[in-house]
């Protein structure tokens, strides 16, 4: 089990100040001196578990409170919104950012709606209606994408199903027709040439193409489950996220469903369990719970249960052209995951086309921040009119200083060579890059006559 810390002094300082309590009052109630709360609220000491328990017992607040709403997001998506080319000249490190956090919560939570307002597109720019898909992904990364009451529900249901058999396509199957009045109709390629579910309403029918894997069926069909018995706690989160766009409304929808399609399928105690019992092995507990790769992965994104934590993986999802098409921090929120570029000294980019293996790598950041990334190419289910299958590169990532017990991790020395790499050559500042092709922003190229470096591009320093 991880053994992170819960760093969340702007919501201890949100709860003291709606109770009235000065900071005195508080520790007394909670049994801790002033100083030490006033550290905790200044984020520079953790709320421990027993002072968690303190806090609900005292309070009666929501336990979730503290890890749901950051402001900004929290202080790594405030970086990414710092790394825009406006702020360029600003400098501004870690330490002080942190510093803004817990001494103005509420600055650093208006900056970051006003930077979301302008689209992050930079001073200058016309106030227009962000990318939906980028609401959507904040929203993510709000929750540290993990749905406490989805969870639940789902655990629930899939208690109740395995009671009732065995085969949990068949249970979903029964339960859809039986309550719900849905037959499922598995049709051929030439019905549905170009979609893989379809929901009529008129025939009563839930209908799944025949390309669709064994693991993609039962995630449709749990998916579809989740719109129609959780639909009040599914309503509840879109209205909580207050978008104003129907379009990104309609995404937070899907991906609520395929949460709660996951959760189901791999309940919350169980999953983990035998992820922690099998070192993550994530061949074994594939084959255990009966998913695919990809659904896999994002699973281990998800598991923030207060007092029942994973590993904190991340999960980019990335195409032959380095594009990421999905990209889930988890409660780890690595910078790599937000870079907009992708570094081409990472080989995990060139597994794309080849499909023998999962590629084990451990990568370096500038910072001096080591990953171990998991990569491996997938396939797409089914094909386009143009004839075309998609295939992307998995990668799954985990912190070097928490994969000790990883099974992909066994024999490898995390702290010997690593690759490397950086977000984006105009965000990275490594020098003597063989593979640059852009200067940093901000960074003259230096240019002389009398010789040529193995690096391409040679820019001005700090």
């Amino acid at each position: 089990m991880s053994t992170a810390k819960l760093i969340a002094g702007h919501a201890v300082r949100r709860l003291r100040r709606q109770q009235g309590l000065s900071q005195a009052a508080m520790a007394e109630m909670l049994d801790i001196s002033p100083s030490y709360l006033n550290l905790i609220e200044r984020n520079q000491r953790p709320v421990s578990a027993a002072l968690l328990v303190r806090l609900v017992e005292t309070f009666d607040f929501d336990p979730r409170a503290l890890t749901a709403d950051a402001p900004g997001g929290g202080a790594a998506a405030l970086r990414r919104r710092l790394a825009d080319p406006m702020f360029a000249d600003l400098e501004i490190d870690r330490a002080e950012l942190e510093e803004w956090l817990a001494a103005a919560p509420g600055g650093a939570e208006a900056f970051a709606r006003a930077f979301d307002r302008l689209g992050g597109q930079g001073a200058g720019a016309p106030m227009v209606a962000a990318d939906p898909t980028v609401q959507v992904r904040r929203e993510i990364e709000r929750w540290r994408n993990h749905f406490p009451d989805l969870d639940a529900a789902a655990e629930a249901l899939a208690d109740e199903l395995r009671m009732g058999a065995a085969d949990l396509y068949g249970a979903l199957a029964e339960r859809l027709r039986v309550r719900h009045a849905l037959a499922i109709r598995i049709l051929p390629i030439d019905i549905l040439p170009d979609t893989l579910v379809r929901l009529d309403l008129h025939a009563r029918q839930l209908q799944l193409s025949e390309m669709l894997p064994g693991p993609a069926r039962a995630f449709a069909l749990a998916a579809q489950l989740g719109q129609l018995e959780i639909r009040g706690e599914i309503d509840a989160l879109v209205r909580g996220a207050a978008f104003g766009d129907r379009t990104a409304e309609r995404l937070f929808r899907r991906y609520l469903g395929q949460y709660f399609a996951a959760a189901l399928v791999m309940p919350y105690a169980r999953f983990l369990r035998a992820c922690e019992a099998t070192g993550y092995d994530l061949d074994i507990v594939q084959r255990r719970f009966g998913v695919s790769r990809e659904q896999l992965a994002h699973r281990l994104t998800t598991l923030g249960r207060v007092g029942a934590r994973g590993l904190p993986f991340f999960l980019m999802r990335i195409d032959r052209a380095g594009q990421v098409s999905k990209r889930y921090a988890g409660t780890g929120h690595p910078a790599l995951v937000e870079a907009e570029g992708r570094c081409p000294l990472w080989q995990a980019l060139g597994l794309v086309d080849r499909p023998d293996g999962t590629l084990v790598e451990l990568v370096e950041m500038e910072d001096g921040v080591r990953f171990l990334t998991l990569a491996r190419a997938e396939e797409k289910a089914g094909r386009s009119a143009m004839g075309v299958v998609a295939r992307f590169v998995l990668v799954l990532g985990l912190e070097a200083s928490l994969a000790m017990g990883l099974a992909a991790a066994r024999g490898r020395d995390l702290k010997g060579h690593a690759t490397p790499i950086g977000p984006g050559c105009r965000r990275c500042t490594r020098t003597e890059c063989p593979q640059r092709s852009q200067p940093p922003v901000g960074r003259s190229i230096l240019t002389t006559e009398r010789e040529r470096r193995v690096a391409p591009i040679v820019f001005a320093g700090d």
